[in-house]
């Protein structure tokens, strides 16, 4: 009996023991479950990592067709979302499709520059597949510090002049070579028409200049038939009442002439309007454009005001307003 109760006593013992061990060993399996499960959601395949580089944020983004990730260095003052994009495209020839989200899938304008775009949480979509970019908290500082510098608008300002001082001459040699391009366009253009319009001023002028001859011969030939009237034919109480019907016919014309053109019966200006007219007329005998040719007039003058703009160095920092006035 005292061997079976030590018996009993030694398989208690020992059950106890391996129930206890069991217990341990599935609390050991699922902490270490739990820590799995734990560990793998704080590294998501399309998350995507903006770090803090020689003092540049710098964005780690994966390339679909090498599978390998890539730094972008960020330039939040110069570059803007279109910059970035393109970056990424001329790195990856294999990117049909990228865009810069919101949080909420709102495609960003690639106009959004860089330094906006790291305030908060955005997505990058390549070809169909979104990432999540969280910036840490240092650019933010970084950003926000900058934005909220009273010098950081007058530094931008110095950047800008520097900018347009050191690339000023090449864009004005690139305009001026578009402006002679544009010139040179515009004068082919209106060389055929140019001779057209010459011949058509020829005629004008010589009919315009015969009506004025007629005019002459008329007014001799009125004045010799009055003083053939009233010297040999009749006497001057006859024809003095005659003479002063035809001025007075004379006034109501001349008055007639204000009344249908609203201008003055001046011989200058009733010979420039004698000429226009016959010139309209005869442009639309030969089907000339007169419209066109204005128009291309008006933009040859236009490129050879711009180039004179151009080429004064003591202009090029003046606007039109001013140039005008001072011509």
């Amino acid at each position: 009996m005292a061997f079976l109760g030590s018996l009993e006593a030694v398989l208690r013992s020992a059950g106890v023991q391996l129930l206890s061990g069991v217990g341990r060993s599935r609390r050991c399996v699922s902490c270490g479950a739990l820590r799995a499960r734990l560990g793998s959601t704080s590294a998501s395949p399309h998350d995507v990592t903006v770090e803090y580089r020689h003092g540049l944020p710098t964005l780690c983004l994966p390339l679909p067709s090498r599978r390998e990730t890539c730094r972008f260095s960020l330039k939040p003052l110069l570059m803007n979302v279109g910059d970035l994009l393109r970056d990424v495209q001329r790195e990856d020839r294999g990117i049909e499709s990228v865009a810069v989200l919101s949080p909420d899938g709102v495609r960003l304008s690639s106009a959004v520059p860089v330094h906006v775009l790291l305030r908060s949480d955005f997505q990058i979509a390549i070809n169909g597949v979104h990432y999540q970019v969280r910036p840490p908290d240092t650019v933010l500082a970084e950003q926000i510090g900058a934005q909220q510098t009273p010098a950081m608008d007058e530094l931008k300002d110095v950047i800008q002049r520097l900018h347009s001082a050191l690339h000023l001459p090449a864009h004005h040699v690139q305009t001026q070579e578009k402006l002679l391009l544009r010139l040179g366009e515009l004068r082919e253009e209106l060389r055929p028409l140019e001779e057209v319009k010459e011949k058509l001023m020829r005629q004008a002028g010589g009919r315009t200049s015969r009506l004025l001859w007629l005019g002459l011969a008329y007014l001799s030939a009125q004045g010799g038939a009055l003083a053939w009237l009233t010297w040999w034919v009749y006497s001057w109480d006859i024809m003095e009442p005659v003479t002063y019907f035809l001025t007075y016919g004379s006034a109501i014309s001349f008055y007639s002439y204000f009344v249908l053109t609203k201008q003055d019966c001046v011989y200058p200006e009733v010979q420039d309007r004698q000429f226009l007219h016959i010139l309209h007329q005869g442009a639309k005998r030969r089907l000339f454009d007169l419209e066109k040719y204005n128009k291309l007039k008006d933009d040859v003058a236009q490129v050879e005001c711009d180039l004179q703009r151009l080429r004064g160095p003591l202009q090029l920092q003046l606007p039109v307003e001013q140039i005008n006035e001072k011509q």
